[in-house]
């Protein structure tokens, strides 16, 4: 039952809950809109205080409602007997707000078996002869108060599929966006935004179609006062817009701008707004750094005027208006020298756009507009775009997200999700994540993936295909893509009998084996659930794969023709065919259902020369050699042990915590096993005296200086402190300090910590040391302190100084 004054959100909603019970049950529910045509069972959603049928079950004690009056999209499923004359039994969702009724609804689709992805991957509905609700009441609401996702570096998938199926990104095509949206409990949209895009500008019904279903829509990170940034290039003939993006030489223009960006907001026609979440401050037109003249006392009065502007076209002060300030890149570094943002405004710090947290706040509960985070599952920029495929592990967005809301970053979380496709996976796990960031432990972590895989596939091979999406993470978040060629990773030896395939062949070997284990699942599944699959977990380890067998050969190719060996050619034709097949995968993934998803995979990815992307895939060179070849055989693959002792951090003698830290192993993140951190996050540094370590039994061969090399997780200090520290010392001997430096780079890096910083996140890892003189032969114990937070550990190494 629905009444007739219903918010729209709700409507929309428990209609669409009401097509999901006919999806799952093959009947659909009747609709009825008064009580008194009711007799036998009943479902009811409606607002707190909104909502007759509600109210009147509150006064008359039916349901308790006191914990849910005021709060912020919270929800109870409640299971009430006899509430009305001739209704036996009724289930009822009863929100604080709209979106708790809209959120309540959804969880329920969910729970019955309809995947947040049924229409954006295809996911089946299985059928059920019976669906059961526990009796009594279950109450949620959000940890996070504005949760969503980013379209960004749209061109060419997600924009060439939107306007080849729906004309362009229109209202017909984000109303499937923001149902997703929805579905995965979030709130928040930054919509696509590159030219010749403009969310409001272009169709005018999307801001109404956003409002109508509780839809809370924002801009990007420089994209001020609702306005895209292609509309600044737009109606030039009016002299407003067009002009220079500087408000010290064109500030009266910029405000006419902005005003008609509040403008529009405010255009509903009752004096309320489209809701909305204004971004404020200002970066270089196109997403570009700002002037190096740029002086923050300028950035300031830019927010000033902008928050007159809300002030007047509202017609309330403006710290009634919801906004938020994006410290990105070198807005951060101003803001690090001082720059005074409104005590309102939400402050929104960003990750390096490769995954690791740039800063957070010291004192959390300081600000009435709280903080936030902006991070990346694709990016353009350098040292490289990585667009194509999901290359991210959830285990280190977790890591860096439970950082985050440790240290008070939770009013915003938003993601970069590029085409939203093929980032189900990850996007999943981070909208989950953000509506309960307490309840994502790491034992929620580990469960995660079996958890979605059975949602998704059902429980038969949940468990195998949970397997195949961690362990593809794990391999391709060793590095993106797009920065794999031939040079990648070392060859081994060439003799006239056999090859050794080297680092190269070992990873090779490791998507071959993928592939089996994918291929042998996939034979287990029902028709209906292949497409599915094949988005999810098939195209990835199949493409990625592909692309490594491609540069492998490439690389054997050219290191043979130097040889003047024949086989070269033999590599030559490897190549050329796998270069093929890459276009045969991206044609069997548009040609699903009917060509639901053409054009979503026409992301360029093979070609690159530099950090931006080649405008088409351009086929690496290779080099025929004169004669007749050989058959190519290789060696078998062995374990490859470097000289001294190495040990997956995650392999400890003993784990010492204190203070109430304690460490915990979290499989699949970084390049190993696992890796080591201490939790809780969040806490101040510790030293020596605290005793909180991991300990690594080891035996040397002979006396001399040793090296210790831990290898780490790349992440980076969120203090402002610059550097991250993590203590070592041998036996019981003196502690060594390990401070590490990295600093996120422009496209070009100019010092030593941004070279670093390159290096570490093109491979994943950041390794640090520290020599131990006069070392003695025999038995010893490595230990490995903490100091501080935020520090991963994947691997310890021990082997004899250089020149020792």
């Amino acid at each position: 039952m629905l009444e007739p004054e219903a918010d729209p959100a709700v409507a929309h909603a428990a209609n669409a809950f009401a097509e999901d019970v006919g999806r799952v049950s093959g009947k659909s529910p009747d609709r009825v809109r008064q009580i008194a045509t009711v007799s036998g069972n009943l479902v009811v959603a409606g607002v707190l205080g909104h909502s007759p049928t509600i109210d009147h079950l509150v006064r008359t004690g039916k349901i308790a409602a006191s914990d849910l009056a005021g709060q912020w999209e919270a929800y109870r499923q409640i299971v009430v007997d006899h509430p009305f004359p001739n209704v036996t039994r009724a289930l009822v969702i009863v929100g604080s707000d709209r979106r708790g009724a809209v959120f309540g609804l959804y969880d329920l689709s969910e729970k019955i078996g309809v995947s947040p992805w049924s229409w954006w991957a295809d996911v089946p509905v299985q059928k059920r002869a019976a669906l059961y609700v526990t009796a009594g009441s279950h109450r949620d609401q959000p940890k996070v108060r504005y949760r969503g996702f980013f379209i960004n570096d749209e061109a060419p998938s997600f924009s060439t599929w939107a306007q080849t199926h729906f004309g362009g990104a229109n209202a017909k095509a984000y109303t499937h966006v923001f149902d997703l949206l929805l579905r995965l409990k979030g709130n928040y949209l930054w919509p696509t935004m590159w030219a010749p895009r403009a969310f409001n500008d272009d169709d005018p019904q999307n801001k109404v179609l956003a409002d109508s279903l509780g839809v809370v829509m924002g801009t990007s990170h420089h994209e001020p006062m609702t306005r895209a940034q292609d509309e600044w290039h737009r109606n030039t003939g009016a002299g407003v817009t067009g002009g220079k993006w500087d408000y010290a030489t064109n500030a009266a223009n910029l405000r006419t701008f902005w005003r008609g960006g509040i403008q529009r907001m405010m255009a509903k026609g009752d004096g309320t707004p489209y809701e909305s979440l204004i971004t404020v401050g200002m970066r270089g037109d196109g997403d570009e750094a700002m002037s190096g003249g740029t002086a923050i006392s300028l950035l300031e009065t830019v927010v000033s005027a902008q928050r007159d502007i809300i002030k007047d076209v509202t017609g309330k002060p403006a710290d009634q208006t919801p906004q938020v300030w994006a410290l990105y890149k070198e807005v951060q570094d101003y803001y690090d020298q001082g720059m005074k943002v409104p005590d309102d405004v939400t402050l929104l710090f960003s990750d390096d756009n490769w995954g690791q947290i740039r800063r957070l706040p010291a004192a959390p509960d300081t600000r009435r507009g709280g903080y936030g985070v902006y991070y990346h599952f694709d990016y353009v920029g350098g040292p490289r775009n990585y667009k194509w495929l999901n290359t991210n592990q959830i285990e280190k967005t977790w890591q860096q997200m439970d950082l985050a809301y440790q240290k008070g970053a939770r009013n915003l979380w938003i993601v970069n999700v590029g085409d939203i496709k093929p980032m189900e996976y990850p996007l999943s796990f981070f909208m989950k994540q953000a509506w309960n960031p307490e309840a994502m432990t790491p034992a929620a972590l580990a469960r995660f993936p079996a958890d979605w895989a059975e949602q998704t596939f059902g429980a038969d091979q949940a468990q195998k295909i949970a397997t195949l999406v961690s362990r593809y993470s794990e391999i391709a978040a060793r590095r993106k893509p797009e920065l794999v060629d031939p040079a990648s990773f070392a060859l081994g030896e060439v003799t006239p009998d056999a090859l050794d395939g080297g680092d190269f062949g070992a990873r090779v070997a490791e998507w071959d084996s993928l592939d089996v284990e994918m291929r042998a699942v996939k034979r287990t599944l029902l028709p209906a659930q292949q497409d599915a699959y094949f988005q999810l977990v098939g195209h990835p380890i199949l493409a990625l794969g592909n692309l490594y067998r491609l540069y492998y050969a490439v690389a054997w190719n050219r290191k043979l023709a130097v040889a003047n060996d024949p086989r070269a050619n033999l590599f030559a034709d490897q190549a050329e065919a796998a270069f093929k097949r890459d276009q045969a995968i991206t044609e069997t993934y548009h040609a699903l259902n009917g060509r639901k998803w053409d054009g979503m995979m026409a992301q360029t990815h093979i070609g690159y020369t530099g950090w931006q992307q080649p405008d088409q895939q351009v086929m690496p060179s290779v080099i025929r050699v004169a004669g007749a070849a050989r058959p190519v055989r290789f060696r078998p693959l062995r374990p490859r042990s470097a000289p001294g002792f190495s040990i997956d951090a995650a392999r400890y003698t003993r784990a010492i915590g204190g203070g109430g830290l304690t460490w915990q192993t979290i499989p699949y993140l970084g390049s190993t096993s696992g890796a080591v951190v201490a939790l809780p996050q969040g806490r101040k540094p510790t030293g020596r005296a605290d005793g909180i370590r991991l300990e690594y039994a080891m035996t040397t061969a002979s006396a001399g200086d040793l090296d210790v090399q831990l290898t780490l997780a790349p992440t980076l200090d969120v203090s402002g402190a610059g550097t991250l520290r993590i203590g070592v010392s041998i036996d019981d001997g003196p502690m060594q300090t390990i401070s590490d430096l990295l600093t996120p780079a422009p496209n070009a890096a100019a010092t030593q910590a941004q070279r670093d910083w390159n290096n570490a996140v093109e491979n994943n890892s950041r390794t640090v040391h520290a020599v131990f003189p006069a070392v003695t032969a025999g038995r010893h114990n490595i230990k490995v302190w903490r100091i501080d937070d935020n520090v991963v550990l994947q691997k310890v190494t021990a082997k004899p100084a250089s020149g020792a």
